[in-house]
């Protein structure tokens, strides 16, 4: 009996496929991306006044048909003719990428993991738990300090002049303080990551810690778009408290890796400590052989001979 063909190949279990089926799947994983991102878009469209409203809640605004002079509040206008459908085209692009993530990050994740091992998979899953609520809390940060930020970049404003802010530079400047705060936050991850691969060793980082926290702070300086000193210092004492958690992590990580392998911390041209201390062997096992004696063993008295055939010379 002819046995029927299959209509699915059996997948290699470990992930392996010729490069023709490599750049097929990657391009199922980037369309059904590409879609999640396409309806999640549309349905923010409905939402775009809500959207427009909320990024640009950390603006004091001016009393409509009023228009204050100093620093005290802000009106929001567009420059020319397309900022309209233009800002809000990248409002909606923003809220469907962000919103369809868990879709294309899964997709992201399914195209990645068969060419990953057990314990790559395992630590993967743990990263990703933790990279998420870092980055949630950066962007609360942000949106907690934006204000405050605003208000003291308005409040340098001469008495006679009024701020007319284009709708185009608040959402960049939202976009940016978002992202910078939510990215920063992934710092610990990105440490406890390397010292997992054994790239860094706590000790190491924990030796860092002047220049880091320097580092920080003028990252700190140079990245927030209002260039305040508040704004520097909720970006840079987070990330710092979150650097010296990551190295307490990586401390803890070195002492069970110590436990299990002893050698784990040596470098590539170290030798690792040799026990010289003598053991017993135990007793000597007669050999047993069906073997014809050798010629060199065909000589000499028996018991000579016996005596070599139970093991006892090194020759055989």
């Amino acid at each position: 009996m002819l046995k029927p063909a299959r209509s699915k190949k059996e997948k290699d279990p470990e992930g392996r496929m010729p490069l023709a089926d490599h750049l097929r799947e990657l391009r199922n994983r980037l369309a059904k991306a590409m879609l999640a991102i396409t309806i999640t878009s549309i349905a923010a469209a409905f939402y775009s006044q809500e959207l427009m409203d909320f990024l640009s809640s950390p603006v004091e605004r001016c009393p409509k048909g009023v228009m204050e002079t100093g620093g005290k509040c802000a009106t929001i206008v567009y420059n020319d003719l397309l900022s309209p459908f233009t800002t809000t085209v990248k409002v909606v692009l923003m809220a469907g990428i962000v919103l369809s993530c868990p879709v294309w990050l899964y997709q992201l994740w399914a195209f990645v993991a068969p060419g990953l091992h057990r314990n790559e998979k395992k630590y993967t899953y743990y990263f990703a738990a933790a990279a998420v609520p870092l980055f949630a809390a950066g962007v609360y940060v942000a949106y907690l300090i934006m204000p405050v930020s605003m208000k003291v970049l308005l409040s340098i404003t001469p008495d006679p002049a009024a701020n007319l802010l284009d709708v185009d530079k608040i959402l960049d400047f939202t976009v940016r303080m978002v992202l910078i705060f939510g990215f920063s936050f992934e710092l610990p991850v990105l440490l406890i990551m390397l010292n997992a691969a054994g790239v860094v060793t706590g000790r190491r980082m924990a030796g860092w810690w002047r220049g880091v926290v320097m580092g920080i702070f003028v990252f700190g300086a140079i990245a927030t778009p209002s260039t305040d000193p508040l704004g520097m210092i909720a970006l840079s004492g987070p990330i710092i408290v979150l650097y010296f958690l990551a190295v307490g992590i990586a401390l803890l990580n070195d002492r069970r890796r110590r436990r299990k392998d002893p050698d784990a911390e040596l470098d590539d041209d170290e030798a690792s400590a040799v026990d010289l201390t003598p053991a017993p062997i135990g007793e000597v096992e007669a050999l047993t052989s069906t073997r014809a004696a050798l010629p060199e063993q065909a000589g000499g008295d028996s018991g000579a001979r016996q005596q070599r055939l139970n093991g006892y010379d090194d020759i055989t």
